[in-house]
C-alpha cells in the first residue's frame, strides 16, 4: 500500500523508491524528499515490498524539510572541501530552519560567501545521488576517517552494536545516519546566511569550531519568501524593540536573566491577571513553593539522575541544596502533605514557578532562551477516569488563550524517549490516554517519536506569530511516575488507597519567552489591554496642563497606563514620539480643549479622530481594554 499527495496505490512486486517515483510522476523538486517504510526513514534506492505501507513524503512535511535540509548541510560541506581542503568537518545538522555544519581548522567571513555559493551551484549542477555505505564494525568505520579526530570520537562513542553508515555524493563522504535526497537536483535554491563560533559538541571546554549557517530550498521564490521574512523579523527582534520600548535588559552580573522594566511590567501584569482569571474560573487553585531545595527530593524525582547538569547547586550547613530548576516535585510535597479523598480529584494545582536552569551561555537569546524564567505551571491529579476530561478541558484552556492574543497553533504528541522512567506499560497506557483525548479534540496532530519528557509523554503547543513562524510554547504531560516516586494516595470510593495520575502543563510555558513572542508577533504594537503606552496626553502649551492633568487623573481611575506629555517640545515632535513609542491613543490638548472640556483623539495609525468628550471617549476606551480586544474601537 503506497500513500503519495494523499492518494493510495497498490503494488504487485517489490521496488524502489526510484521505481515508485517514476511511477508517481514525482518530477517536481518539492516531491519524493523522503520515503516512509512502515513508519521507517529510508532512502529511495531501498526495495519497497509487497504490503509494506509506505508514504512519500514532500517539502511541505516537515520529515521532508528535515532531509532536505540535512542532504544540503553535506552539500555546503563538499563545497567548503573543494575550497578549504584542510577544514575538518565535524557535524551537520538540520535545525527548525535551515541547517549548519561544524568545521575544525577553518576560517570563514562574510567575502567568502559567494565563492562558497558559486561552488554549490557546480554540485547541484552535478545532481549526484547518495551512495550509502554500512561498517561492518567500528574498526572498520574508525579506518575510514583516520585524519579526523572528529569523526572518530563521534564513532569511538556509539554503542557497541550501532549500525554505523556513511553517505557519499561525487568525492565527498561523511559519517551519516541519513536518509538522503533521491538526488541533489532537487535543491534549486540555496543561500549562506551566516557564520559563527561554536563550541565541539556544545561544551565550552572542547575546541572551537567555525559554524556556517544556510538555508535551502525546492523553489527560487521559497527563498525569496524566506530572505523577506528574515528582514521582516529583524524588525520585530524582540530585543531591540525590548530595549526601545524599555520592557527588559540584561546585566552582565546576572548572564542570561532578565531584568523587568516598569514597561515590561505593565505587560507581565496583565499576562498574570489574564492567566489567574481563567484558571480561577476552571477551578484551579494556587500555590508557591521554595526555590531551593535539598538534594534528596531530586534524587527521589529523578531530576537529580537525568537533569543534574543543568541545575544550580550550592552547600549550606554541610547539606547540598539544588535551586529548581523545575516546579513539580514541590508540588508532589504540597499533596503528600494531607490526607485526599476521591470526591476531592481531579485536584488542579497552580503555580507561577519562578525556575533556574544552566544553559550554556552559546545558546541564550533574549528572553527565548534564559536562565531562570517563570513557568505558568500546574498539577492535575486525577483517578484514571479523568483522563479524557481533564486533556479535553486543558485544551479548551490553551485554545482560549492563544486566541486571545492572535495567535494560531499546532499540536505535536511526543512519545517516550530513549532516556526515561517508568514501566513500558505505563507509557502505553498514558500515551493512549493523551491520544484519545486528541482524537476527541479534533484539530489533528503530528507524532513526535521520542521526544516526550523523561518522565511520560506529552502534548507540545506549537504557535504561529503573525510571520507564520512556529514558536514551542505549551506543554501537557501525562504522568505515572512522580506519583509513584513520592508514593501519592487518595482514598477511593471503596475505602481503598490508590495511585493518582497526573497531568502536567504550562501555557504560556515560560512567560519570559510568550512576552518575547509577543514583543515579535505584535512588533511592538500591543493592543490596549497589553500596551504599557496606552494612552498619551500631549499639551500645546504649558497653560493647557492644569486640565491636562485633570484628565490624566480622571483616565487613571480607569487603571488604564496613561502618561501626560507636558514637556517644551512642539506638538508635531510629541506626536512622533508618541508614535514611536506606540502609544494608542493620543489625546491632545489646547486653547479649544480646555474651553469645551473635550479633547482631540489621533490613534497610532496616524488618523485624526477629532474632537470628542472625555466621558465619549473613555465609553468606547474601557470597552475595547476590558475585553481585551486585538483591534481598535476607533
Amino acid at each position: 500500500m503506497i500513500t503519495c499527495n494523499e492518494k493510495t496505490f497498490e503494488i504487485t512486486e517489490p521496488c524502489t523508491g526510484y521505481d515508485l517515483i517514476k511511477k508517481f510522476h514525482l518530477t517536481d523538486p518539492s516531491e519524493a524528499l523522503l520515503l516512509l517504510v512502515n513508519g521507517e526513514m529510508r532512502d529511495f534506492f531501498d526495495t519497497v515490498a509487497v504490503g509494506d505501507k509506505v508514504e512519500i513524503v514532500s517539502f511541505g512535511d516537515k520529515r521532508g524539510k528535515e532531509v532536505f535540509w540535512h542532504s544540503s548541510a553535506h552539500v555546503l560541506a563538499q563545497a567548503i572541501l573543494r575550497l578549504f581542503p584542510n577544514a575538518k568537518p565535524t557535524i551537520g545538522p538540520a535545525i527548525d530552519a535551515g541547517f549548519y555544519y561544524d568545521f575544525a581548522d577553518l576560517q570563514l567571513s562574510e567575502e567568502d560567501f559567494p565563492k562558497i555559493e558559486k561552488e554549490i551551484e557546480k554540485i547541484l549542477e552535478e545532481n549526484a545521488k547518495p551512495v550509502k555505505t554500512t561498517f561492518a564494525s567500528k574498526q572498520e568505520a574508525l579506518s575510514r576517517f583516520t585524519e579526523n579526530p572528529y569523526k572518530k570520537e563521534l564513532i569511538t562513542d556509539l554503542p557497541e552494536k550501532s549500525s554505523i553508515t556513511a553517505y557519499q555524493q561525487g568525492e565527498f563522504f561523511d559519517l551519516c545516519r541519513g536518509p538522503h535526497l533521491p538526488y541533489l537536483g532537487k535543491i534549486k535554491a540555496f543561500k549562506i546566511l551566516k557564520t559563527s563560533a561554536a563550541h565541539w559538541r556544545g561544551d565550552q571546554s572542547r575546541e572551537m569550531l567555525t559554524r556556517v549557517y544556510g538555508i535551502s530550498f525546492p523553489d527560487r521564490k521559497l527563498l525569496k519568501e524566506y530572505l523577506h521574512l528574515i528582514e521582516e523579523a529583524k524588525k520585530r527582534d524582540h530585543r531591540v524593540l525590548g530595549s526601545k520600548m524599555q520592557l527588559f535588559t540584561f546585566f552582565d552580573v546576572a548572564p542570561g536573566m532578565p531584568f523587568i522594566l516598569p514597561n515590561g511590567m505593565v505587560l507581565w501584569n496583565q499576562l498574570l491577571a489574564f492567566w489567574r482569571e481563567l484558571h480561577h474560573k476552571a477551578s484551579y487553585i494556587e500555590i508557591k513553593t521554595p526555590a531551593l531545595v535539598d538534594k534528596k527530593m531530586w534524587e527521589q524525582s529523578g531530576h537529580w539522575e537525568n537533569y543534574r547538569q543543568n541545575m544550580y547547586v550550592s552547600e549550606i550547613d554541610d547539606r547540598t541544596y539544588a535551586i529548581k530548576p523545575m516546579n513539580c516535585p514541590g508540588c508532589m510535597l504540597y499533596f503528600k502533605s494531607t490526607t485526599h479523598s476521591y470526591r476531592e480529584l481531579p485536584l488542579r494545582v497552580a503555580e507561577i514557578g519562578y525556575v533556574h536552569r544552566h544553559e550554556h551561555s552559546g545558546s541564550l537569546s533574549g528572553l527565548l532562551r534564559v536562565r531562570c524564567f517563570h513557568q505558568d505551571d500546574a498539577h492535575i491529579f486525577m483517578k484514571p477516569s479523568d483522563i479524557k476530561k481533564e486533556i479535553l478541558d486543558v485544551l479548551r484552556l490553551v485554545d482560549t488563550i492563544y486566541k486571545t492574543f492572535g495567535l494560531q497553533y499546532r499540536i505535536e504528541l511526543s512519545t517516550k524517549p530513549v532516556k526515561h522512567i517508568g514501566t513500558d506499560s505505563d507509557w502505553e497506557y498514558t500515551t493512549k490516554g493523551l491520544q484519545d483525548a486528541l482524537d476527541e479534540w479534533g484539530a489533528g496532530y503530528q507524532i513526535n517519536e521520542g521526544d516526550g519528557a523523561f518522565y511520560g509523554p506529552k502534548i507540545d503547543l506549537h504557535v504561529q506569530d503573525a510571520l507564520g513562524r512556529s514558536w514551542q510554547c505549551g506543554t501537557i504531560q501525562l504522568d505515572m511516575s512522580l506519583p509513584e516516586r513520592f508514593a501519592l494516595e487518595y482514598t477511593d470510593s471503596d475505602g481503598a488507597l490508590k495511585r493518582p495520575i497526573m497531568i502536567h502543563r504550562a501555557l504560556y510555558g515560560s512567560v519570559e519567552r510568550f512576552l518575547a513572542i509577543l514583543i515579535e508577533h505584535f512588533a511592538g504594537k500591543f493592543p490596549l489591554w497589553l500596551n504599557p503606552q496606552a494612552i498619551r496626553i500631549l499639551t500645546v502649551a504649558d497653560r493647557h496642563i492644569p486640565y491636562a492633568q485633570e484628565l490624566e487623573k480622571e483616565i487613571a481611575k480607569t487603571g488604564i497606563p496613561c502618561y501626560l506629555d507636558s514637556s517644551q517640545e512642539s506638538v508635531s515632535k510629541k506626536v512622533r514620539t508618541a508614535q514611536t513609542e506606540q502609544a494608542s491613543y493620543m489625546l491632545t490638548i489646547g486653547d479649544r480643549e480646555c474651553e469645551n472640556k473635550t479633547v482631540t483623539l489621533r490613534s497610532r495609525d496616524n488618523v485624526l479622530h477629532g474632537e470628542m468628550t472625555l466621558e465619549a471617549f473613555l465609553a468606547k476606551t474601557i470597552d475595547e481594554y476590558t475585553s481585551r480586544s486585538l483591534h481598535s474601537f476607533f
